[in-house]
């Protein structure tokens, strides 16, 4: 089965895999080799979903009016 391309996989997919990739690259058993073509897919991956959750805020921001009339707040991600 092939890969789908990590901008074609839903924000919750890119988390699975990037979760799964980190899972079986902390238990040290995979090569040099496949050690590094796991990290490179899961650089995709947090790229990916990073340009997805951007995406969902701009319209959270658009949606609750962020024109003159209210201000957007940073709030913490605490994603750690």
């Amino acid at each position: 089965m092939a890969t789908k391309k990590p901008e074609n996989l839903s924000f919750e997919q890119a988390l699975d895999e990037l979760s799964l990739i980190v899972t079986e690259m902390e238990q040290g058993e995979l090569s040099l080799e496949q050690s590094l073509k796991q990290f490179e897919r899961g650089i995709a991956l947090a790229g990916a979903s990073s340009s997805k959750l951007q995406q969902a805020e701009q319209k959270v921001a658009i949606l609750m009016g962020s024109g003159s009339q209210s201000a957007l707040t940073n709030f913490d991600n605490d994603l750690e």
